[in-house]
């Protein structure tokens, strides 16, 4: 289905049109349409799936036809993490391109008071569009910056990162301030029981669209150690002997983990910098920009992080611990393996984890390369699954008729370009 099939406006359909965009992505096939007819939606699809203009489009589409307060917030989206907020932020001016009376800005956390006075300033002259971190929204709103009395969508992106992050009670404290007969958008790469609950919370009759988890590239190099848990370490001492590696992220689930993978690794003399919520934003920036230029060989990594690392050339992705959820193991080892590039993924599991990982082989129908202890740690647990685990996952349009679909920016004028064939992928 292409965006022109849809009731999106013409100044969108021009910016698409000049970005290269033609055909929607199975999440913004099913999610635009409903979101256009004023129904609450919560989406279930991971990163890369083109969920951020699924939501984006046709809320400024709407924003652009009119009908709502020029001196309001019309919408405010919340993002766990400084660096998804930039992203949707990218995101919005691109799409936003031909959207005279549309304004945006967006606020986030960890930053200096200079940065905070921008952002009041901003909030200050007015914003149609507010894209903020839960925290940063709050003390705007205590200080008197910011006015949701008007509100007319309230987004939610990548819901179970906020609550994993410990953002529950500040997103149920912000959406009380909510007018009643807003609409409800909630986007979320998992669907545990925490999410459900948030859900009949906050959305009203929500259509629910679920978008299969894609398959890992077959480019990337599988395998497992099957191991103790006080023989983690050794497997990692074992392959940053066995040779020299560099472009590797190592993800833990638990930052404590990650600050003992840190140690271990600094004390090989190994180049690298751990990632975790206890770090400031600004020292978050400041290791993320050593490991894109290549100032730090090694990133060891929490999950809550994973979504902000937008990198080509990962050679090796160590997962230090199993994720419980299928989406998580795809989403980080598709760091690696990019622009036409091959790529490692290694997992440690844990007696504890042959069920979750048992799990993951289900899913890609296939069974990952078991690699033997090294020598000298013992031996490692059986790898035999008893009972299967429980995996926690596994056309419409208002209508304007008579409008044309090649106004305002002369679309046709001349000779088409070749356009894109998938649509916009923005997170």
């Amino acid at each position: 289905m292409t965006f022109e099939e849809t009731y999106l406006n013409d100044n969108i359909l021009d910016a698409l049109y000049d970005m290269r965009f033609e055909e929607m992505t199975p999440i913004q096939e099913q999610c635009i349409p409903k979101i256009l007819d004023g129904h609450d939606l919560i989406g279930v699809a991971q990163t890369g799936t083109g969920k951020t203009a699924a939501y984006l489009l046709p809320i400024l589409s709407m924003l652009d036809d009119g009908g709502f307060p020029k001196d309001a917030v019309n919408c405010i989206i919340m993002s766990p993490t400084r660096e998804l907020a930039q992203q949707i932020d990218q995101a919005m001016q691109g799409f936003g391109y031909y959207l005279d009376g549309v304004s945006s800005v967006a606020v986030y956390g960890g930053n200096d008071g200079n940065r905070f006075d921008q952002e009041m300033k901003g909030l200050k002259m007015g914003a149609d569009v507010i894209i903020a971190t839960p925290g940063r929204l709050l003390s705007h709103i205590r200080m008197g910056h910011v006015d949701l009395n008007r509100l007319s969508f309230f987004v939610l992106d990548e819901a179970d990162r906020m609550l994993d992050m410990g953002f529950s009670d500040d997103i149920l404290q912000i959406a009380k301030m909510l007018p009643k007969d807003h609409q409800t958008i909630m986007f979320s790469a998992t669907m545990p029981t925490k999410i459900q609950q948030l859900a009949r919370t906050l959305l009203n009759n929500p259509v629910e669209v679920k978008i299969a988890v894609s398959k890992p590239a077959e480019k990337i190099q599988q395998s497992a150690y099957v191991c103790y848990e006080p023989q983690k370490l050794g497997v990692i001492r074992h392959l940053f002997k066995a040779g020299e590696l560099q472009r590797v992220i190592i993800f833990s689930g638990k930052k404590d983990k990650v600050k003992d993978i840190t140690r271990e690794l600094k004390r090989m003399n190994i180049n690298c910098a751990p990632m975790h919520s206890d770090l400031s934003q600004a020292e978050r920036d400041d290791v993320m920009y050593r490991f894109k230029i290549g100032q730090v060989d090694v990133l060891v990594a929490t999950d809550i992080v994973a979504r902000g690392i937008d990198i080509d050339d990962i050679q090796m992705v160590i997962n230090y611990d199993v994720p419980h959820d299928v989406e998580d193991y795809v989403h980080r080892i598709g760091r690696t393996a990019r622009a036409q590039r091959d790529g490692i993924a290694i997992s440690l599991v844990s007696d504890q984890d042959i069920r979750y990982f048992s799990d993951i082989e289900r899913f890609l129908e296939k069974d990952i390369l078991k690699t033997p202890l090294p020598e000298g740690l013992g031996e490692g647990p059986e790898y035999k699954v008893i009972t299967p685990h429980k995996n926690s996952r596994g056309k419409g349009g208002r209508g304007r008729s008579g409008k044309k679909r090649y106004g305002g920016k002369n679309r046709s004028n001349g000779q088409k370009p070749k356009k894109s064939k998938e649509g916009p992928k923005t997170s």
